[in-house]
């Protein structure tokens, strides 16, 4: 099978996919474009949204299905129903704030966007931060029953793209959120992908 990933050259919601693609050591295409090429790319993509997989051809969209997708094939989406709902619970977790960090990051209305700073950074920020790493320190370094599963994948593969909206170490004073960070880094097939991987917006 043939795959070709399509997104921007960035971290966010392509580098759960491709430490997905790189976990399973498959050879694909990491087809990256510049900000600036958008305009001209955005027409050809289903919902007018990135990131897309082509399989064989076939075009596939939005993320976390490609993610889930890709996970059911390298055994790292649950050994249950319920194992499964709480992975995908931990990933619309983390989905939540990012969209949070985004509502903020991208308004460009400065009168509305300082509005949000204040229950922003001192309120939602910490909450989540802080309930991910109780719930890592309660589940023996992973998000979900003591595991590896694909939302430690995609934590950490869009871990870069939410300190680049929040403008700060997001890790800090949350060791057991970096000791996660570390083991996804480490897993020999990722590390590599990691060590190649052209230099990123962020």
């Amino acid at each position: 099978m043939t795959y070709k990933l399509t997104y921007f050259n960035a971290t966010a919601l392509g580098e759960p996919i491709r430490f997905l693609l790189s976990y399973l050591d498959i050879d694909f295409e990491d087809y990256r474009f510049e900000v600036e090429s958008w305009p001209t790319i955005k027409p050809t993509m289903p919902f007018g949204k990135a990131p897309i997989l082509e399989v064989d051809g076939k075009v596939l969209n939005q993320s976390a299905a490609i993610s889930r997708y890709l996970a059911k094939k390298a055994g790292l989406a649950g050994n249950d129903d319920w194992e499964s709902m709480l992975i995908d619970i931990a990933v619309d977790n983390i989905h939540d704030l990012r969209q949070a960090l985004a509502g903020y990051f991208y308004d460009q209305n400065e009168e509305s966007k300082n509005q949000k700073y204040v229950p922003l950074f001192k309120e939602t920020v910490p909450y989540y931060m802080d309930k991910f790493e109780e719930i890592v320190a309660e589940n023996k370094g992973y998000f979900v029953n003591g595991k590896l599963t694909w939302a430690d994948l995609f934590f950490v593969g869009v871990l870069g793209y939410l300190n680049h909206m929040a403008k700060i170490d997001l890790l800090e004073g949350r060791p057991h959120l970096q000791g996660l960070k570390d083991t996804i880094e480490n897993i020999p097939q990722i590390k590599l992908y990691i060590e190649k991987r052209p230099t990123a917006m962020f």
